[in-house]
């Protein structure tokens, strides 16, 4: 029997605010970027202006970061054949912020995987299964050593290799976003890329934002958990995400790049807590990628960072910082 969840019913069900709806006046605004839903909400009656300076950034960097939108910096750079690309100097520090995570985690974390990723589609109605004769094609394509940069300047030394920044760009852009409405004297909202949510700031009332922890594949949305934060980010990576199931077998679109094939390692999801989402994003791909004792260790020596990790059996693993640090509520 196929399951699917959309990109809308996924936005809708990651997270609940059930705190944040107290606020008597705010103003809101939903739109369509990076292949996915994505809100932000401000606690000012009189922020519509710095509402639509947040999509105008979403604009921005979408035509910068999209590996779909044609002539943004990184579709120039997967269409380039090998030869040098110019891009932005934001474009670079995107990469090379991606690149160290690769580092981090052995490759485990890899925005090459572009190449690969294109073989499989989660949408709807979708269920194939790619042959093992393109993905053995396509994984020599996944290197990210294969990514060279100078000044700014960038070069794929495969030609065949693609760039996916998937896992850590919508947690970039929730950043900018941030900065961009502190510097304009926005004290109080909720920036949601997708499912990236970002607070920005104590609430006036002193109230903590309730951010809810998706159950796994539980489609009315209803949250295995949540936590108490205050200007921070949360985000998820899950197998209930984005997946598809044939002939009995599940398939989720996290996938590991020395395989080919998305990762089994007896995870059902990733929740990472940090101040800064770019972090977050990256974090929670690598960490569900490392699996539950390596991911956690991971964590536990990275300072400023807490992470839920959901295994198979439903059970929930915290950081030592989730209870104490971070007030923790389990359903």
């Amino acid at each position: 029997m196929k399951k699917y969840l959309t990109i809308f019913v996924c936005l809708l069900s990651a997270l609940f605010f059930a705190a944040c709806q107290k606020q008597d006046t705010s103003v809101s605004k939903t739109g369509f970027y990076f292949d996915t839903v994505i809100k932000v909400t401000l606690y000012d009656a009189d922020a519509e202006p710095e509402l639509e300076s947040c999509f105008a950034l979403a604009d921005k960097y979408e035509k910068l970061l999209s590996a779909t939108k044609k002539g943004s910096d990184i579709w120039n750079i997967n269409h380039a054949k090998g030869k040098p690309v110019v891009v932005s100097k934001e474009t670079i520090s995107m990469l090379q912020k991606a690149i160290d995570y690769s580092e981090l985690s052995d490759g485990a974390f890899d925005i090459t995987i572009g190449e690969l990723s294109s073989l499989w589609d989660f949408g709807e109605n979708k269920d194939t299964v790619p042959s093992q004769k393109d993905i053995n094609a396509a994984l020599p394509t996944v290197d990210y050593h294969n990514i060279e940069i100078s000044d700014n300047t960038v070069t794929l030394k495969n030609p065949k290799t693609q760039i996916d920044l998937g896992g850590i760009a919508k947690g970039y852009i929730a950043d900018q976003m941030k900065a961009q409405l502190r510097s304009d004297g926005i004290t109080e909202g909720i920036i949601n890329l997708g499912g990236n949510v970002l607070t920005v700031g104590p609430k006036k009332s002193g109230d903590t934002y309730k951010i809810g922890i998706q159950k796994p594949f539980d489609d009315s949305g209803s949250p295995i958990a949540s936590v108490d934060i205050t200007d921070a980010s949360l985000v998820s990576s899950g197998v209930y995400e984005r997946y598809f199931e044939k002939d009995g077998k599940r398939y989720h679109h996290i996938l590991n790049p020395k395989t080919g094939y998305p990762y089994e390692n007896g995870l059902l999801g990733v929740t990472i807590i940090t101040d800064s989402s770019v972090d977050a994003d990256a974090l929670s791909t690598t960490c569900f990628a490392l699996g539950l004792e390596d991911g956690m260790k991971l964590i536990e020596n990275t300072k400023g960072a807490e992470a839920v990790f959901i295994t198979e059996d439903f059970t929930l693993h915290k950081s030592s910082g989730i209870g104490s640090e971070i007030p923790f509520h389990e359903n």
